[in-house]
């Protein structure tokens, strides 16, 4: 058993709370409107949910995500974006908080996650575009990759 936890930095306690962070976020994720896929971020600070979000097209605007061509429309909002942009206009500060997200970050999610102050990000589907993750590496935020169906917890 202590050689299991060696290979988990946080322990068993906090490897339960971000699996089911996670899952919170897998089931906020179906809130989407979006048809090729759907995501869904949760930004939690002392255990406490600050935010959440989805993607999705801005706030009253028609919820279809994809054009005739089955095409993301350009002005589609990431779920880590809405979320960032939720906690902005609240009370709660991101500051060291950690981002649950259903698909590893793009670029420009990335650079959001950096200046939010968010120090950790969760996620459990890696996107065929890793540029995110790799600003986010060079940034010093922590990431942690969770396949809950193969009892992966990896901290990169």
């Amino acid at each position: 058993m202590a050689e299991q936890n060696s290979l988990r930095p946080y322990g068993e306690k906090q490897e339960a709370f971000d699996k089911r962070y996670l899952e919170m976020a897998l089931i906020w994720a179906e809130n989407s409107y979006c048809i090729r896929r759907k995501v869904g971020a949760l930004i939690v600070k002392g255990k406490m949910i600050i935010s959440d979000g989805y993607n999705g097209t801005p706030a009253g605007f028609e919820n279809v995500c994809e054009d005739e061509n089955n095409v993301t429309k350009p002005y589609v909002l990431h779920a880590e974006a809405n979320a960032i942009t939720k906690v902005a206009k609240s009370n709660n500060s991101s500051e060291d908080a950690t981002l649950y997200v259903t698909t590893s970050p793009c670029m420009e999610c990335a650079k959001l996650i950096i200046q939010s102050g968010i120090k950790r990000v969760v996620y459990c589907c890696r996107y065929r575009i890793t540029d995110g993750l790799d600003l986010l590496k060079r940034a010093c935020v922590e990431l942690v990759y969770i396949d809950s169906e193969k009892d992966i917890y990896e901290q990169q």
